[in-house]
């Protein structure tokens, strides 16, 4: 729901993330993929700048010797920049096929500040396409409420990441959420193994959400779930009565803060502590974001769960090749 006459500091608080790109700033940038541009090149300088240091050596087409690895395939120009061993990908670890799923419901249109969060959604998703692609990985796309309103397949072509970002230029016209219908006709429609990238503020029925994101787990893919919220949705800071409108329903509702502050508060703990513990039981790699966090700090986040994973099968093999 939406408070009707509610304000809020987004813009004051967006440089106080700790991150090196504020979100206010990059909204201002009208193109989507320059606005991706901007965001994965400032992530790259900032990366060399950091503690990560040679993390970006990984994801590009090396990635660091483990023990067990050929010796064959080291790249001793890169150890004498480095002082790192390194290795060339095999081809099997950089063909990628990755699906981004977006919330397009109504209630992705509200915002406290400056933009929504299907804005800040649309430029999460964009992000990721942009570095995916440059990775020579094929992207494709679903927007949905509740059922799938949009669909592109993954590519890797010229041409086709400005199809994909106009796509998520697009201002959602949806109805209300619901994850079941359009998470199962996705998980019908990819026979193959990949990457789902899903971005929603899941508000919907949290006691369903296992079955709902149980069609993507049962085909065995690897899945990634960014929820998205209004920083004032998750501090419900109102300090006035308010006429609120369900973006969802249209219904108004009369509302005093100080009244429901407690009962919303212990209500959304509930729902982010279901939502992560039912992510976490089905596998899944859950990031909780408020939209007024740095897109480089998403970025991060889902890098390094794609080191951890490839760290865990790599492990995986090794076990399996010893017994």
């Amino acid at each position: 729901m939406t408070a009707k006459t509610a304000s809020s500091g987004l813009g004051a608080t967006a440089g106080r993330t700790g991150g090196m790109i504020d979100p206010v700033s990059l909204m201002r940038i009208k193109s989507m993929e320059l606005r991706a541009k901007v965001i994965v090149e400032g992530f790259w300088k900032g990366i060399h700048r950091s503690p990560y240091h040679g993390f970006s050596v990984e994801f590009t087409e090396y990635r660091q010797y483990t023990l067990g690895d050929d010796p064959r395939y080291i790249d001793w120009r890169v150890y004498a920049r480095s002082d790192r061993y390194y290795i060339k990908k095999f081809e099997d670890e950089t063909n990628l096929r990755c699906h981004l799923l977006i919330d397009h419901s109504r209630s992705m249109n509200y915002s406290s500040g400056d933009y929504a969060k299907s804005q800040y959604a649309g430029t999460l998703a964009a992000t990721l396409a942009y570095f995916l692609f440059t990775q020579g990985d094929a992207v494709g796309l679903a927007t949905f409420d509740d059922r799938i309103r949009q669909y592109m397949p993954p590519r890797n072509r010229p041409g086709y990441l400005r199809r994909l970002m106009l796509a998520l230029e697009a201002v959602p016209e949806g109805r209300t959420t619901d994850l079941g219908a359009p998470l199962q006709q996705i998980a019908q429609m990819l026979p193959k193994r990949g990457l789902i990238v899903l971005i929603s503020d899941l508000l919907t029925s949290i006691d369903r959400l296992e079955q709902d994101l149980g069609y993507l787990c049962a085909g065995g893919h690897d899945v990634v779930l960014f929820h998205v919220l209004d920083p004032a949705e998750l501090s419900f800071d109102f300090d006035s009565p308010a006429l609120f409108l369900d973006l969802e329903t249209g219904r108004n509702m009369y509302v005093d803060p100080a009244d429901a502050q407690t009962s919303y508060k212990g209500m959304l703990e509930k729902h982010l502590t279901k939502a992560e513990s039912t992510c976490r039981n089905l596998g899944i790699d859950y990031h909780l974001f408020g939209t007024d966090r740095a897109f480089d700090l998403a970025l991060l986040d889902f890098l390094q769960d794609r080191l951890h994973r490839r760290k865990l099968i790599r492990h995986r093999q090794k076990v399996r090749r010893t017994l």
